[in-house]
């Protein structure tokens, strides 16, 4: 599709959305296509950026994510400290978030995307990756059914540092710890290269600072509109949800995750009154804008290639409910948020990734 004439349904669908829907739902769409663009256009992923830290020894793209959590951080925490009304992304230390960060680390890198970067993939029209999303989605909707289940096996309360301590104290102890990992990634990273004969690779590129900057300052915006961080993966298991209710195939509001008020809520309404339901179709409208000028190319895969990558998006849309969230809703904004099971996700899911980059080599991804 040309470029102008998909500005013109977009814009016709945000007029639309701000006649028929509400000016917030209307301005969250305009704010997931900057977030889809960016994602796109500087092809800033999650999944990516540690595959290339463990294969590559590359730590710019790491370095890039890691610029992308002070920034946010250091938007995010003021204004949770002044705006009680603003939300962090809590989530439980579970039996659930360990089991669910470490499987999901390990699927994303043989499905080649995170729940963000699956959904630009898809937006650019990645063939794999657009396969992946409605599986996606029905894994996440069966980790809903089954969370009851695995929160049952153990789990603590919920940590928000910013509650805890303050904005200010939660801040600077999210930058020393960035801090901590920074010089850990520099460290292996160039004795890695040295003692491979090669040079070591610069710590900072620009397309990763410039999407950290931008990523920063549209997720913000998302958290003052919204009142709560972007999240991805709520919007999947939403749409499988009330597509399970609406023909029949279980009664979805019987189940405990489903039975919560807020989840109730948002199972009865339309799914455009879903913050994450509509950021993340503008990720997609943002995702295929850059499309229409710079193509994504792809390898075709082999039959046996693609039952294994959609056998692989359905566990990573399970265990992405079980961890809370992906790449974006536990690791970026659980940390920028002052969320302890940020921190407890990112280790798990790390182990999990070298994993799973062993098994995609095994299948000639």
């Amino acid at each position: 599709m040309k470029r102008l004439p998909l500005a013109i349904l977009m814009a016709v669908f945000f007029g639309w959305l701000l006649w028929s829907v509400s000016v917030r739902q209307a301005a969250l769409f305009a704010v997931g296509i900057g977030l889809g663009a960016v994602l796109a256009g500087k092809r800033f992923g999650f999944t990516t950026g540690w595959r290339m830290l463990v294969e590559d020894k590359d730590p710019s793209g790491v370095f890039g994510q890691l610029l992308l959590l002070a920034f946010a951080a250091c938007l995010a925490m003021p204004l949770l400290g002044h705006f009680p009304e603003l939300t962090a992304a809590l989530g439980p230390p579970s039996v659930s978030l360990i089991v669910g960060a470490f499987v999901f680390g390990l699927c994303m890198q043989i499905a080649d995307g995170c729940g963000s970067g699956t959904l630009y993939k898809a937006g650019l029209g990645i063939p794999m990756n657009a396969a992946i999303l409605p599986v996606f989605a029905i894994g996440s909707f069966l980790g809903s059914v089954h969370l009851g289940w695995w929160l049952d096996l153990g789990r603590a309360a919920p940590v928000g540092l910013v509650t805890a301590w303050g904005w200010d104290v939660a801040l600077a102890a999210t930058l020393a710890g960035l801090a901590v990992v920074a010089a850990g990634v520099s460290l292996y990273c160039k004795r890695a290269n040295l003692q491979a004969g090669r040079a070591p690779k610069p710590l900072f590129v620009r397309k990763w600072i410039v999407g950290a900057v931008l990523l920063a300052l549209l997720a913000t915006l998302n958290l003052v509109i919204a009142g709560q961080p972007w999240g991805v993966v709520y919007g999947f298991g939403l749409w499988a949800a009330k597509i399970a209710n609406a023909t029949g195939a279980m009664d979805v509001g019987s189940t405990w995750f489903w039975s919560q008020p807020g989840n109730a809520l948002r199972l009865s309404e339309t799914v455009l009154l879903d913050v994450t339901s509509i950021t993340n179709i503008g990720i997609l409208a943002g995702a295929l804008w850059v499309s229409a000028s710079t193509p994504a190319s792809s390898k075709p895969l082999s039959g046996k290639q693609w039952a294994v990558a959609l056998i692989a998006g359905l566990v990573l849309g399970y265990s992405s409910r079980l961890a809370f969230g992906c790449n974006v809703g536990a690791m970026f904004s659980g940390i920028s948020t002052g969320s302890i099971h940020g921190w407890i996700w990112v280790p798990l899911a790390f182990a999990g990734t070298i994993l799973g980059l062993r098994i995609r080599r095994h299948f000639g991804f």
